[in-house]
Order: C-alpha cells, then sequence, then structure tokens
C-alpha cells in the first residue's frame, strides 16, 4: 500500500568495556542472520561500530546509521552494555527506537562466556527513565538469536505507527454536522503527537470539485469503477461524479501534503453533501481508503487518525463503523447460540452507509444512502458500497481526545460471524468477548464516540504498544477484560 513508512531499522550492538567485546560483536552478527533468514534483508542494517564504554563511539553509530538511511534503532545488549553511552545513542537518534538483550548461550560458558546483559537491560531501562527517553522494551526482552530476530520483527509495526505519526498531515473538510458533537473534540493533542492538521471548508472541497468538472481522466477512472464493481454496478450514472470528486481528494492531498510525508482525510458527507455535490461519497471514500488514504466519515478527525495507525500497523485496508445496533433476539437464537461460544451480549452489528473498501466485502452493490433517503430525493443519496463485510478476525479501536485534552484509547479484539446481516449499509455481524461489560465500562464510561476503527485481524498487541510508546498512560488504554476481572467501575454484586 501507498501512504505508509518505508522502514530501515539499525541494529547497534553495545558493549562494557570490562566484558568480553566479541560478545557483542558475535551475539549481535546472529541475530542480524537470523533476521535476513526469516525476514526480508533490505529492511535491517547492522553497525559496524561496537561501542563500548565511549560516548565517542556513540556519536560515530549514530551517524553511520543515519549515512544509512535507517530510520528506526535497536540497542541490542550482547553484554550488560554501557547504560550511559546506550541510553545517550538512543536519545540522539531522532527515529523509534528499540532495546533488547542477549540469553546466555550454554551452561559450558558461564566465565569467559557470560555476559549479563539480562542485568544490563535493568541499568538500560533505569537510564532510560531518568533521560525521560521512549523506547520500545518487549515484554521478555531477553532472547537467543532467532528470539531477538523475532522482537525486531514484532517491534516493526511499531515504529512504522510511530514514524508516520510524526510526518502525518490530518486534512479536514467542514465541521462536524448538526447534532454531530460525538466526534467533536480537541485538537490539541494531535500537534503533542506531531501530527499536523489542515482545517478547511466545504466551500473550498465544492469549488474545488467545481474546477475537475471537465477533467480528462475522468472516463479512465470510469472505467476502473466498473471494473472493482463488476454486477454491484447498479447506479452506472453517478460514477462520472464519483470519479470527479475522487480525482478532486487525490490532488487535494498532492496539492496540500507541505512537509509531511502522510496524509489522511476526515471528510464531510451530510446534510447539504448530497443537495450540492449531487452524490454521497461513501464509495469514493472506501477506494482511497484501500489505496492507503483513510478517509473517516462525518469529519470525525479521530476516527481518521485511529484508521491511519490500524493501516500503518496491519499494512491493510482498515474501515470506520459506528458500533451500531443489537443482534436480534430471534437472529441470535437461529444463527449464533449454538454455534458460536458467545452470549447474545457479545454481539452487535457494525454499520456504516458504505465506505468499506470492496475487498472487505462478501459482496458490494452501489445503491443509495436509505436513511438520507427518507428526508431528501433519492437520487442525491447515490454512491454508497454496501455489502456484507467479510468473516474473520478483527480488532475493534480508537484513539481519542478528551474534551480537556488528555488522549485515551481503547482495543478489542473479536470476529465477524460468518452470519448474514439482512440489513443495509457496509454491516457485518460482530463478536467480541465480553462485549457488553466492555460496552458499559469502557466505551459508555469512557465517554466515548459511536465510531470505532476496524483492522482487519488481532493486532491489539501491536495497538497497545503504539499507544503506549506515544505517551497514552496505560490507565487510560481500554480493552475488554475477560470474564471474573472487574472493571473499577463495574457493580460487584450481580
Amino acid at each position: 500500500m501507498t501512504n505508509i513508512p518505508e522502514l530501515k531499522i539499525g541494529v547497534v550492538a553495545v558493549s562494557r568495556d570490562c566484558f568480553p567485546e566479541c560478545l557483542s560483536v558475535n551475539r549481535c552478527k546472529a541475530v542480524v542472520n537470523a533476521y535476513k533468514e526469516k525476514y526480508a534483508e533490505k529492511n535491517i542494517y547492522e553497525c559496524p561500530i561496537c561501542i563500548v564504554e565511549s560516548e565517542i563511539h556513540m556519536e560515530q553509530a549514530c551517524i553511520d546509521i543515519k549515512k544509512a538511511g535507517c530510520n528506526a534503532l535497536v540497542v541490542y545488549l550482547g553484554n550488560f552494555g554501557p547504560e550511559i553511552a546506550e541510553t545517550l545513542l538512543a536519545e540522539y537518534f531522532e527515529g523509534p527506537k528499540m532495546f533488547i538483550a542477549a540469553a546466555e548461550e550454554s551452561g559450558k560458558h558461564l566465565i569467559q562466556g557470560r555476559g549479563d546483559a539480562y542485568c544490563g537491560m535493568l541499568n538500560a531501562s533505569y537510564n532510560l527513565k531518568l533521560r525521560k527517553i521512549k523506547a520500545y522494551i518487549p515484554e521478555y526482552p531477553v532472547g537467543d538469536a532467532k528470539e531477538c530476530a523475532n522482537m525486531i520483527h514484532e517491534f516493526e509495526p511499531i515504529a512504522r505507527a510511530v514514524l508516520g505519526l510524526n510526518k502525518l498531515k490530518i486534512i479536514s473538510f467542514g465541521p462536524r454536522p448538526l447534532n454531530f458533537m460525538a466526534c467533536n473534540a480537541p485538537i490539541q493533542p494531535l500537534f503533542d503527537l506531531g501530527v499536523e492538521i489542515e482545517e478547511n471548508s466545504e466551500l473550498d472541497l465544492y469549488e474545488a470539485f467545481q474546477k475537475h468538472k471537465e477533467d480528462q481522466r475522468i472516463p479512465e477512472l470510469v472505467k476502473e469503477m466498473e471494473e472493482e464493481l463488476g454486477e454491484g454496478n447498479k447506479i452506472p450514472k453517478i460514477l462520472p461524479r464519483l470519479a470527479q470528486y475522487e480525482l478532486t481528494l487525490k490532488d487535494w492531498i498532492e496539492e496540500h501534503k507541505g512537509h509531511c510525508e502522510f496524509v489522511t482525510v476526515a471528510g464531510k458527507c451530510w446534510p447539504a453533501f448530497q443537495t450540492q455535490f449531487g452524490f454521497v461519497p461513501c464509495y469514493v471514500n472506501s477506494r482511497l481508503t484501500a489505496q492507503g488514504y483513510p478517509v473517516s466519515c462525518e469529519v470525525d478527525i479521530y476516527g481518521a487518525l485511529s484508521e491511519f495507525i490500524g493501516m500503518v500497523v496491519s499494512e491493510d485496508a482498515v474501515t470506520l463503523l459506528d458500533i451500531n445496533n443489537s443482534v436480534p433476539k430471534d437472529m441470535y437464537d437461529a444463527e449464533i447460540k449454538d454455534k458460536f461460544n458467545y452470549k447474545i451480549q457479545d454481539t452487535f452489528m457494525g454499520f456504516h452507509c458504505g465506505n468499506t473498501a470492496s475487498s472487505k466485502l462478501s459482496f458490494c452493490e452501489m445503491k443509495y444512502q436509505m436513511i438520507m433517503a427518507r428526508n431528501l430525493p433519492q437520487e442525491v443519496t447515490q454512491g454508497t458500497l454496501e455489502g456484507d463485510i467479510i468473516p474473520g478476525d478483527i480488532t475493534f479501536f480508537r484513539l481519542q481526545s478528551t474534551a480537556d485534552c488528555r488522549l485515551r484509547a481503547y482495543i478489542a479484539q473479536g470476529e465477524v460471524l460468518p452470519v448474514a446481516t439482512r440489513s443495509f449499509g457496509s454491516i457485518g455481524v460482530f463478536a467480541i468477548s465480553e462485549m457488553g461489560r466492555f460496552y458499559r465500562h469502557v466505551l459508555i464510561e469512557g465517554n466515548y464516540p459511536h465510531h470505532g476503527a476496524v483492522a482487519f485481524g488481532h493486532y491489539g498487541k501491536n495497538l497497545f504498544e503504539v499507544f503506549k510508546y506515544i505517551g497514552i498512560p496505560v490507565e487510560e488504554i481500554g480493552f475488554n477484560q475477560a470474564k471474573g476481572v472487574r472493571y473499577p467501575t463495574e457493580n460487584p454484586f450481580e
């Protein structure tokens, strides 16, 4: 996908001068080789300079990995390590960083071959805290070559997310719709994260749209849409206007990216959008999201931010859905109760008008927006991509600012069930273990809006580490507690 950071990880072995330097050198080579054998060779670079206790060596290593094009750092303690030099390296390196340590190889080599990196990691973490340096440390950061290679691979999505946020611009159009305070949140925390925001009027967007009326690229883009929709192309006459709108957004992104490298969009879609543009933008939103440019509905700025994080972590298309409606009891009894290990309170339906990428739908058709058409002529509500979301693992999550500018987040892993929705829009039957309690004691208690980002797969572990890395207190990261584990606000008396 486009619009995702390309990662190159610099691995620097560190050594304390009273320990054999060869331990760090040889162990680091083994880690890098193990990584190259299992993962992408081009993603990793081994610094030829082994830091001892010298800050001079630290400076040389920092220059070397930057010159090699590395934008993420792994500090590898092959032995006890020099706590000052190794943490200064992390301080001077501008990108995301990780600390890992070598396990001892054999009971036969515990005299001259003992490195004590298990001990050194404690001092490294203490010094990182003293210097107020953010660094990722795995759950168990000590391992052999293959284990450390796997740790580096697990660091990749976290590093991509951190890099992406530092060079991200969110482009928004218009304020939230009337009676839609739910997606209104302060923008100060965006700047605290290093994220830029460009806020525009719908009039600016409409003017740009009108200027694309005779764009010569429209016919070619219409053909591309026809191929994607196939038999689902039920409203072919609307495609030229949708193509015109897609070109408008793409050109706006390129012209307004500025100094940032990555972009996401928070778009307006009602109430006046339909009557003025003559369609709804859902299908275009789905296409841009599939191409790597997530577009949130209803000017949901933190929804767009959440989508971007999910896309970068999963390297796949994501979607933004309403946590929308309960599953009817007769439907649960007939199709879920005796087939899946979920209570009815564990289930709900995730829905949006038609913004989910076609690749994430079991089937799709171009339709009109039924809810809007209750008050408007049907022809101005055309442009939704409707279908049931593909069954499989998902992660439901959101990063959000409170009214007083504190960042918080939630994460819940679950699945989309292979159950026909019998409804409209981009929609699926979702199941998350203990969802009923999570709904009450995280979503409601935490005052979250109804929009949630969806990543297609289980990415809770990575997202949790991303949220920790960017500074969200762990007590502010909600998740679905297992049965028997009580939420702080949960009534202890059944």
